[in-house]
């Protein structure tokens, strides 16, 4: 259970977001929601404040009142630059210098696999690996990370950054039967992220208990986080369904996958 009084949720119209509300009490003692949209059917602990995360004054509204944020808001796969730019770069910025500002206690940031995701698929990292970023999400989201670290190191300000996998209801490629991370995955380590008691500034990937692996993530046992779900229930129906892929193909090489072999978003 959090000690937190008031926990906000951006991102929370979205899928990630929806999923996180079932926490309910056990993220905080009140949760505050954003998104551009407005979410629907609000609980009585929850109250709604859709913002655009690119616009501080309206973060800064946002912000005023919660000691802790769960930050899911943001462009949630390779765009333009402009798309990049307003909705993770400044969006993230703005929500840390919100948090600066009125006195945020901790922060969990949903980063991405994507900010490693040149290493091949044969190696196994941990999260002191440097960063590789495969787009310019990737790159965003190595940002993100780096923005924390200097507000930790700086002002304080306390974050976890999960490095999420593929977050669906199921896998549905080959790929994901090594990132897959469930919806109640999910939501365990989002709990225990602000639930610790110190968590000072942490890299931690975020997947299921699935038998291939990317990644050593002994940085998410401090926390206490034991996956409940493995994408190794589903092995056989996505085998069934998909193709290997060449070996030597971008999307098959490194462990981002797709976001390797599509080149630079905004060529022609």
């Amino acid at each position: 259970m959090s000690h937190f009084t008031k926990v906000l949720i951006t991102g929370a119209a979205g899928a990630l977001g929806k999923e996180l509300r079932h926490s309910a009490l056990r993220l905080g003692g009140s949760v505050r929601l954003t998104d551009r949209i407005a979410s629907e059917d609000l609980a009585d602990h929850e109250e709604d404040m859709p913002v655009d995360l690119a616009d501080f004054d309206g973060v800064m509204q946002v912000v005023e009142g919660c000691d802790a944020i769960v930050h899911l808001g943001g462009q949630s796969r390779e765009g333009t630059w402009e798309a990049v730019l307003d909705s993770n770069i400044k969006g993230t910025y703005n929500i840390y210098e919100a948090a600066r500002q009125h006195g945020v206690e901790r922060i969990v940031y949903a980063s991405s696999v994507h900010a490693t995701g040149y290493y091949e698929r044969n190696e196994t990292i941990d999260a002191k690996a440097p960063q590789r970023p495969d787009s310019l999400y990737g790159v965003s989201k190595c940002f993100g990370e780096d923005l924390s670290r200097y507000c930790f190191d700086q002002f304080g300000i306390e974050s976890v950054c999960l490095r999420i996998g593929s977050c669906f209801p199921e896998p549905v490629d080959r790929r994901m039967l090594i990132t897959w991370l469930s919806y109640g995955d999910f939501r365990q380590i989002v709990e225990l992220s602000l639930s610790a008691p110190r968590v000072g500034h942490m890299i931690s990937f975020a997947t299921s208990d699935n038998r291939e692996r990317f990644w050593n993530n002994e940085a998410a046992s401090v926390l206490g986080y034991r996956p409940q779900d493995s994408a190794d229930d589903y092995r056989e129906k996505v085998f069934a369904a998909t193709d290997q892929g060449h070996p030597n193909d971008p999307a098959v090489r490194f462990q981002g996958g797709s976001f390797c072999a599509v080149g630079h978003f905004e060529d022609e």
